[in-house]
């Protein structure tokens, strides 16, 4: 086998396209491999439109950017025909190894994007010589390409939260499918609350999807996601994920010590162990100590830290009756432990919430569904923001999350299978 043979085999070509010629230019930098394309005299080409073997109207040159061949930046060079059908007139034909409108070879974007998604944009770029603008369009191309094919007709379970998208209170409202095992994520827009729940469910309906199939929501307590979904999504249920109930607990209980700290010194390290989960065990000597002397200060940051304790007797509960009950008795017995305690506001207010929305917790133990999985996407979500060091604007940052999250991969891989 020779050289002409392996590029061939390499490129992957097939008939009619054969290589003709090949150049290596040494004397630029960096080397340049130019590799030469073309279609035996006389061969017909398929009509884009019907795919009927027709013959060449006329030719065009064409230069694709390709992988480089070792060191040396490669370049693939076509004439490329238009083709004379008789039904359907003139029409430039579609390349095997590009996409139609790209200057790259599909295996030159595969390789990019497998690349974008461990690393930042701009690294990459640096790194394949090229600009990151050409870098991003191929990006939004593949995430478009895929939103255009996604199937929503089976969705009916959705988990909801939003993730920041930059400084300021900006926000990325994110979509997942709580059914799907793998890459779950389906829409997400910029904003958060009702109206990106109304967007869902437009972007839901126009994908095979219906809005009155959504049977449960995943989301957190807030009123503009809740009348977003009563609005939007009218047959759904809604669980209010654990976690949120905790969250709103330990930051009530870090605003009481705050407000306490102003009257009593505390130790350095009481902040980061009022906040940790005891059952991680994974707290210092010196949080455990700060704790103890909480603890035996009886002031108002540890009855606080004492009330959101107490919830993990609500979580261990077995069944949803059992739930309910233990949030009713809990909230009988901490209202009273709050009452005319000016320092403890915060947690009183922590409690009426719990409160206000209890059979969407109890919810929890009906559907069985969390938005742990959102959770830990948002942590993916934000290390490529870290790595990336923030998005030149949103719409980047939401492509990135469709790339980390949803099916583009496979989509780029059935593309140049094809």
């Amino acid at each position: 086998m020779d050289g002409t043979q392996i590029l061939t085999l390499g490129l992957g070509l097939e008939a009619p396209w054969a290589l003709k010629d090949q150049h290596l230019d040494t004397a630029v930098s960096p080397h340049r491999l130019d590799l030469y394309v073309e279609a035996e005299r006389g061969s017909l080409y398929p009509c884009p439109e019907c795919g009927e073997a027709c013959p060449a109207h006329d030719f065009a040159d064409r230069i694709w950017r390709h992988l480089n061949f070792f060191q040396h930046h490669c370049y693939l060079h076509a004439r490329v025909p238009r083709t004379k059908c008789p039904e359907h007139g003139v029409k430039r034909i579609e390349v095997p190894w590009a996409r139609p409108g790209s200057d790259f070879t599909l295996l030159f974007e595969q390789a990019a994007m497998s690349l974008v998604k461990e690393m930042p944009v701009l690294a990459v770029s640096r790194q394949l010589e090229i600009s990151d603008k050409r870098l991003w369009r191929i990006v939004h191309h593949y995430v478009g390409r895929m939103l255009g094919a996604l199937d929503l007709s089976r969705v009916a379970t959705v988990g909801v939260d939003e993730t920041a998208s930059r400084r300021g209170q900006r926000y990325v409202t994110v979509f997942l499918d709580m059914q799907r095992q793998q890459e779950p994520v389906i829409f997400a827009i910029p904003g958060h609350g009702k109206e990106a729940i109304k967007a869902f469910s437009t972007f839901l309906a126009t994908h095979g999807g219906a809005p009155d199939n959504v049977a449960e929501v995943v989301c957190d307590m807030s009123k503009p996601f809740l009348s977003g979904v009563a609005e939007s999504l009218p047959r759904a249920e809604v669980t209010v994920d654990w976690f949120h109930i905790v969250q709103t607990f330990t930051r009530a209980l870090d605003e009481v010590r705050k407000k306490e700290r102003r009257e009593k010194a505390h130790p350095k390290s009481l902040r980061w162990a009022i906040l940790k989960n005891l059952d991680n065990g994974n707290m210092t000597a010196q949080q455990v100590s700060a704790l103890q002397e909480l603890i035996a200060d009886q002031g108002a940051t540890g009855d606080a830290w004492v009330i959101k304790e107490k919830l993990r007797w609500i979580q261990k509960a077995p069944t949803p009756r059992a739930a309910r009950w233990r949030i009713t008795n809990y909230l009988k017995v901490m209202r009273r432990a709050v009452t005319g305690q000016v320092l403890l506001k915060p947690m009183a207010k922590a409690l009426a919430t719990l409160e206000r929305h209890t059979e969407q917790v109890v919810r929890r133990w009906i559907s069985g569904l969390t938005n742990a999985r959102l959770e830990g996407m948002n942590g993916l979500f934000q290390a490529a923001r870290s790595r990336a060091r923030g998005y030149r604007n949103e719409a980047n940052f939401i492509a990135m999350i469709y790339l980390i999250g949803s099916p583009v991969g496979r989509l780029l891989d059935q593309a140049k299978s094809t």
